[in-house]
């Protein structure tokens, strides 16, 4: 069967540990946590198979678009989402919406581990404390960027490289046993339904829910047309008359309404002059 090196696993869990402890710099780590396009990047340039992982991955970013968080931690966590679910699609050779339906258990025990995470550094805290007592600037450097840096790399390197070098090619090999099963089936509908609803979440969040339908009609044209072997010129297509019909049905609405003259009904010069040109 295909397996990871020991070289490849501990690349992938060295990077992971990088990101997860926040040593890169905070918002650029932060980005690298909340998206999972740039570990899967890694993990292609670690495997040799770049344009398979970017594919994988770009259906992974689809459930996790909008991902982010001003601090703490999330029900989920998409790099190591992508860390464990891009290699097994690529050693398994497994469609895109299988591997969304491996990344979503797997970045939830993520979020897990990156809680214990916190749990340790209540304990490294106290180094702070007593720095900042005998006013160490050195001793404060070391317990606020170096401990909780360590810490981490030693918390998720083993348990990544693990989780990578034994459970990764045994996961494949169970996926892959399961060929042509009603169980394949039922992960590759989870997993188009997760990446749905990751977008419409994200529709929903920016406030727009109004486009919600349009949402769903392109989700469920793209699944009814399928097997019809579409070219995204054709969706294209679709969406443009689509677009253009909503515009022309927002137009009456958007334009302003007719001013109406609430004045008192009066007799006004036109009735003399009528009166007057009888005479």
């Amino acid at each position: 069967m295909d397996t990871l090196s020991v070289t490849q696993s501990l690349l992938i869990a060295l990077w992971v540990a990088a990101v997860m402890s926040r040593w890169l710099g905070g918002g650029a780590t932060l980005t690298l946590r909340f998206s999972p396009l740039m570990t899967g990047l890694v993990v292609g340039l670690v495997m040799g198979n770049v344009a398979q992982a970017m594919i994988v991955t770009a259906a992974l970013q689809m459930i996790y678009m909008g991902v982010f968080s001003p601090g703490g931690s999330m029900p989920a966590e998409p790099s190591i989402a992508a860390a464990i679910a891009v290699p097994v699609a690529l050693l398994g050779n497994l469609q895109p919406e299988v591997a969304i339906a491996v990344a979503v258990p797997v970045g939830l025990l993520g979020s897990y581990l990156y809680q214990f995470r916190f749990f340790i550094n209540t304990f490294l805290g106290k180094y702070t404390d007593k720095a900042v007592e005998d006013l160490n600037v050195k001793a404060m450097t070391r317990s606020i960027i170096l401990y909780p840096t360590l810490a981490s790399f030693i918390l998720f390197v083993p348990l990544v490289f693990i989780a990578l070098y034994l459970g990764a090619p045994l996961i494949a090999d169970v996926i892959n046993a399961l060929e042509g099963t009603v169980v394949i089936h039922i992960l590759e509908v989870v997993g188009g339904g997760l990446a749905a609803i990751g977008i419409a979440t994200t529709v929903y969040v920016i406030g727009r829910k109004d486009y919600m339908v349009f949402f769903f009609l392109a989700y469920f044209m793209s699944v009814v047309f399928s097997s019809l072997e579409i070219t995204m010129v054709t969706y294209a297509i679709f969406g443009i008359l689509i677009a253009l019909i909503f515009v022309q049905s927002q137009k009456g609405k958007l334009a302003p309404a007719p001013e109406t003259n609430t004045a008192s009904p009066s007799f006004d010069d036109d009735d003399d002059d009528d009166y007057d040109d009888g005479f």
